[in-house]
């Protein structure tokens, strides 16, 4: 196995929380104890300013870190919380899941595999979407669409990209750095594919719903959301790309205008086709200020992936720092 070098091999399953008194209990009573790989499985949660018992709950079902948020962050934020804090806890691998119980944690084992056998460092749960009866046709089209559009923004071939059912090794955890305040899924797997971090999915089941979803309480509105986030997250990923985009459909309509002018110009009529030559000249500026602030945005984010590698050098630090006390 990839791991067989380590001793005392530690899993560190994580579950982000708001106002999850009720259903907490089951999904940690699901929760293994024992994985195969593992010499540890240790518990965490991160409540995101929950107003309700959800505390209390957790340390009474035998959690084993409680990261607590001053107020509601989000899910990305208690996501990027609780692997920092799992990182600091020792731990080798991360399982991130639900704490409404969505996911079977029965797959647990078949999440961390891949890792543990060296094929990959961060391993996503495929649900079956065409086969969840609670998911409507259209759900099944969104969550389709949107998957395909991180799959080309990624360059990976992750069937579901929305599941929050996943495993990081801890060389992938320590690089994961979200900008986004709405979700992580869609920008982790972005912020891996352009990294370069090896990823696989592997097919999972999903329980019954408890309750309705907090993140998504309309098709119209997942709508909207996803698509600003994956716009957001290709301008911050892909910056010169998607400028270079608009440029060009920002310059094209003023070339051809430009083109309309020199033809009636030099068939004698470009006196009255001089709006033509003001507004191509205004499109093309257009494009040209398109394409400077996407070289500028191309420069920022080298920067920006030059900060996140230094973070990441300094938390691996600090961990090791932390484990010789």
């Amino acid at each position: 196995m990839y791991f067989e070098q380590i001793v005392n091999m530690k899993l560190i399953i994580q579950i982000p929380c708001f106002n999850e008194e009720g259903s907490l209990p089951e999904t940690l009573s699901c929760l293994p104890r024992e994985v195969d790989g593992f010499d540890t499985v240790e518990w965490l949660i991160i409540d995101d300013g929950s107003t309700d018992d959800t505390i209390r709950v957790a340390k009474e079902n035998g959690v084993d870190h409680i990261v607590k948020l001053p107020h509601n962050k989000g899910l990305a934020r208690a996501f990027t919380a609780g692997l920092e804090a799992s990182l600091r806890a020792g731990a080798d691998v991360i399982v991130n899941t639900d704490g409404d119980n969505q996911y079977k944690a029965e797959f647990i084992p078949e999440l961390t595999r891949p890792i543990l056998e060296g094929d990959a460092q961060i391993v996503i749960g495929a649900r079956p979407i065409d086969q969840i009866e609670h998911f409507s046709p259209l759900k099944q089209v969104l969550q389709k669409l949107g998957s395909w559009v991180v799959r080309q923004a990624s360059g990976s071939d992750i069937p579901d990209a929305p599941s929050g059912f996943r495993a990081y090794s801890k060389a992938a955890a320590v690089q994961m750095m979200v900008f986004n305040q709405y979700t992580y899924t869609l920008e982790t797997i972005i912020q891996a594919g352009r990294l370069g971090i090896p990823m696989v999915s592997v097919p999972v089941e999903v329980n019954p719903p408890r309750r309705e979803s907090r993140l998504i309480r309309s098709a119209g509105q997942y709508i909207v959301r996803s698509a600003v986030t994956i716009l957001r997250i290709l301008v911050l990923y892909k910056p010169f790309r998607s400028f270079a985009w608009l440029a060009l459909l920002t310059a094209l309509p003023g070339m051809i205008a430009f083109l309309r002018f020199f033809v009636l110009y030099l068939a004698g009529d470009g006196d009255g086709s001089v709006q033509s030559l003001v507004i191509g000249s205004a499109l093309i500026a257009g494009g040209t200020i398109f394409l400077v602030g996407g070289l500028l945005a191309d420069l920022i984010a080298a920067n920006r992936v030059l900060l996140a590698e230094i973070r990441a050098r300094q938390l691996l630090q600090e961990i090791e720092s932390d484990a010789k006390k």
